[in-house]
């Protein structure tokens, strides 16, 4: 590994599409951490119920069932095409929410309503913005280049949750949400500066649409680090990010009593040290092998994870968050450059779009931890997730060893 050469942090941002679609993520970034902690916060004080509030975070993860979907239409029309919709789609549903807010109309099934219609879309989100990177991006550059896009969400995590906090806090609702929608069509806006190469070939008639899904799914089948990979992200959505995210209200009122600040610091320890990180990841990625780096890391995360179920004072909350999402990181931008490697050019939309499938993990999880938490506390729901999280991470690295661990396997080969 020590004969690759080091790529500066800085290289992805010589590309021009790069240079656009890095603030165009930022800014969608922070508009769904602020939007998150508001709505979450809202839900909480309206109910006073942890199992509304699972069942609100898990909607936002209602559109994974139509991943796929969208990864098709991606390799169909352009990437960049479908995040410029989605991205319109979050604005609009922004301003209904601002509008009735300030009007003093928002209510709880409003709230639960307009969730469930940008769930739809959200989830498919992140699939698009790797997709795009992997289209525009050159081989050499590309662990960097997700590194320091991961960087845009972790980032957003930080700021955003303590300034979502403090608007409401400061304007009020209605008006924390019209700075919401002024980052949505920002990033709508900077959307327009990218240049993509429109997708080659004929254009398949709408009746393939069903043909082309099941090539992705072939083409993910026939490759088993893509199915441990795979199989991997559904793991740590259903078991591991509930705890340091849909979660963490619940953990800050009930646990640590501390307030909506308090859930906004939690919530930045976790994205801040996901973005150290990130940020050390674009520096050094390059000389790190993907399939190692994603498993060891994942063994280290749910191990955090398990002390933090046990810790009853908030600093200490705090800095375990910050250490699990270090090693958060070291997993997660592994695995999105292992699928983004390992799949075919022409299948890279639709494997992403299978990919977000994973995600469907997290409101799984969600709402299986609203009634245990109930039956069994916080502790003990936390600490099983945790342990049964080790134990599937170990029999995925046993059972595709060869794929994952192998020093010559295309899951561990340096970037070209």
């Amino acid at each position: 590994m020590s004969s690759v050469p080091r790529v500066p942090i800085s290289a992805p941002f010589r590309q021009r599409s790069f240079r656009f679609q890095w603030p165009a993520d930022l800014a969608a970034s922070w508009a769904f951490e602020m939007e998150m902690l508001i709505l979450a916060w809202f839900v909480l004080n309206e109910t006073g119920s942890v199992v509304w509030l699972t069942a609100f975070a898990a909607l936002q993860y209602l559109g994974t069932l139509i991943s796929p979907m969208v990864g098709v239409m991606g390799d169909r029309i352009g990437h960049r095409r479908v995040l410029m919709a989605m991205r319109a789609t979050y604005a609009v549903l922004a301003a209904l929410l601002a509008a009735m807010a300030l009007s003093g109309t928002l209510g709880i099934v409003a709230v639960f309503c307009i969730a469930t219609l940008a769930g739809l879309v959200r989830p498919s989100d992140i699939g698009m913005r790797n997709a795009l990177i992997g289209a525009t991006m050159p081989a050499p550059l590309l662990m960097g280049a997700m590194s320091v896009a991961r960087t845009s969400a972790d980032g957003a995590r930080v700021v955003g949750a303590l300034s979502g906090a403090a608007l409401v806090a400061w304007l009020g609702i209605g008006l924390a949400y019209l700075v919401v929608l002024a980052f949505y069509l920002s990033s709508l806006a900077l959307l327009f500066g990218i240049r993509e190469t429109p997708p080659g070939g004929t254009r398949a008639p709408p009746g393939a649409v069903w043909g082309e899904l099941a090539e992705g799914v072939a083409h993910v089948r026939a490759s088993p680090a893509l199915i441990a990979t795979l199989a991997l992200a559904f793991l740590a959505n259903a078991l591991a990010f509930p705890l340091s995210g849909g979660l963490l209200p619940h953990v800050a009122r009930d646990v640590y009593g501390i307030g909506q600040t308090g859930l906004g610091a939690l919530l930045a320890s976790f994205s801040g040290g996901a973005l150290a990180g990130s940020v050390l990841l674009g520096a050094r990625g390059a000389r790190l092998p993907a399939g190692r780096t994603m498993l060891v890391a994942a063994m280290a995360w749910f191990l955090l994870l398990a002390a933090f179920a046990l810790i009853r004072t908030p600093l200490a909350g705090m800095a375990v968050l910050a250490l699990a999402g270090f090693v958060q990181s070291f997993c997660m931008v592994p695995m999105a450059v292992l699928l983004l490697r390992v799949a075919q050019e022409r299948f890279r939309g639709r494997v992403m779009g299978l990919r977000m499938l994973a995600v469907y993990g997290l409101p799984i999880g969600l709402l299986a931890a609203g009634p245990l938490i109930a039956r069994f506390g916080f502790a003990g729901t936390a600490l099983g997730y945790a342990t049964a999280a080790l134990a599937c991470t170990a029999l995925i690295g046993w059972r595709w060893r060869g794929h994952l661990w192998a020093r010559n396997a295309p899951a561990n080969a340096a970037q070209a």
